[in-house]
């Protein structure tokens, strides 16, 4: 692990961030289960997306990568055991166990970091409830094993969890001999990424029947995956990084955003607004510039991973900022509510940490100090984003763990003014 050292600087310029690994997820996965061969466009790799490649070819899918494309052929046959390593990928992890079991399997799961604390017991009382064996082999690191197959009928699942679970059997559900029904047992967290879901498996010919009102989700059996090229868009969750730079007094551009984007995250631009930024489309992308900032009252429920860069602006906004129904963020790859909480504070803010949500009270400037990144990609580039309102450097202790998600973070940080060393 490398520090960096990132300095009070002026932003400025244009700036693509990388496509959306949510998205980019779901087409891999969808396209190893369709037969033939499908291209996936414009995939920002990614420690994460990598892990999902290895993954479908783990399941028998095999891929060639050209530049930001893959082709992908979809696997022929089922084999009897497979080794998946999720890394720290707890999309990759979630995602794969179901669709792994749709067939007579013996599968090992394994994975590295916080993912082994991650939970998991949505899965395991339903696979243990249909006879599969849950072999974990380690409560200090992810080493589990599940031997059996799923069977159709009626899940009844929790879904404040994460919705990672729903996606995971919505993506197997579909392959089984006999129609299958999701009934969601607690209000949905995070809609927005089952909807892409849900239109990445319409894209790839799957059907779902969802009632979210009522919390079910009908899925028919004996469907087939069918190849497609797919193209990935740009993600909100990475872009709400430089438009929060924006919200700071900063020129930055951000260009290639879908604004009809289905992703859950596109909620940043309400939250700009509800703290006095302006939000502007202009001729070559997405631009924000600082108004009278000032604190809100947000809700992380439906998007926990603007968290980190909303908190940093919220530091330096007048008034108080209170972010609410954010449990969930102590569940990420680190205990997130406490990170944003001690980052700020290091660089004398004001955060106030509950059980489930943080108080935030502005102050006009950070100051210099030292912070850890807790290993967590969004933790690092929160504390990249301060030092756009610091009054002296400040310094991340390990500036490699960006490459979960935005492995040219830094780059692209100095591309637009950036000081960091």
């Amino acid at each position: 692990m490398s520090a960096v050292t990132c300095r009070p600087a002026i932003f400025r310029g244009e700036i693509a961030v990388p496509t959306s690994k949510s998205l980019a997820h779901r087409a891999i996965l969808a396209a190893a289960l369709a037969p033939g061969t499908s291209v996936i466009r414009d995939v920002s790799m990614s420690e994460d997306i990598a892990a999902t490649l290895d993954a479908a070819v783990a399941l028998g899918a095999s891929y060639t990568i050209d530049g930001n494309d893959i082709t992908l052929t979809g696997r022929r046959d089922v084999p009897a055991e497979a080794l998946i390593n999720a890394r720290e990928s707890g999309s990759t992890l979630r995602f794969l166990m179901p669709v792994a079991m749709v067939q007579p399997m013996r599968a090992r799961f394994t994975g590295q970091g916080k993912l082994a604390s991650r939970p998991l017991d949505v899965y395991e009382d339903i696979f243990k409830a249909q006879g599969l064996v849950w072999d974990n082999q380690s409560q200090e690191t992810l080493d589990l094993t599940l031997s059996g197959s799923l069977h159709a009928g009626t899940y009844d699942v929790r879904g404040d969890v994460s919705s990672q679970f729903i996606t995971g059997l919505l993506y197997a559900l579909p392959l089984l001999d006999r129609d299958s029904v999701i009934n969601l047992t607690t209000p949905l967290a995070s809609r927005g990424y089952v909807d892409l879901t849900l239109d990445v498996l319409k894209d790839f010919g799957i059907r779902i029947d969802a009632d979210f009102d009522a919390g079910t989700f009908a899925v028919p059996g004996f469907q087939t995956y069918q190849a497609h090229d797919y193209k990935v868009e740009g993600d909100f969750s990475q872009a709400a990084y430089p438009l929060v730079l924006g919200a700071m007094g900063m020129d930055v551009t951000v260009t290639n955003l879908n604004l009809n984007s289905r992703q859950g995250d596109r909620v940043i631009l309400d939250i700009l607004r509800d703290m006095g930024a302006f939000v502007e489309v202009t001729d070559t992308g997405l631009k924000v510039a600082a108004g009278n900032l000032h604190g809100a009252v947000i809700d992380a429920g439906q998007c926990p991973d603007l968290m980190p860069p909303v908190a940093a602006l919220a530091g330096v906004a007048q008034g108080t900022t209170v972010i609410k129904n954010a449990g969930r963020l102590r569940l990420k790859e680190c205990d997130r509510l406490h990170a944003i909480c001690d980052t700020i504070n290091r660089a004398h803010g004001l955060a106030v940490e509950g059980e489930d949500q943080i108080v935030i009270t502005g102050v006009a400037v950070y100051e210099g100090c030292d912070v850890l990144s807790y290993n967590d990609h969004r933790m690092a580039m929160m504390a990249a984003v301060m030092a756009a309102r610091s009054a002296g450097p400040i310094h991340i202790d390990n500036q490699e763990c960006v490459r979960k998600s935005w492995p040219h973070f830094f780059d692209d940080y100095e591309k637009l003014g950036g000081e960091c060393a």
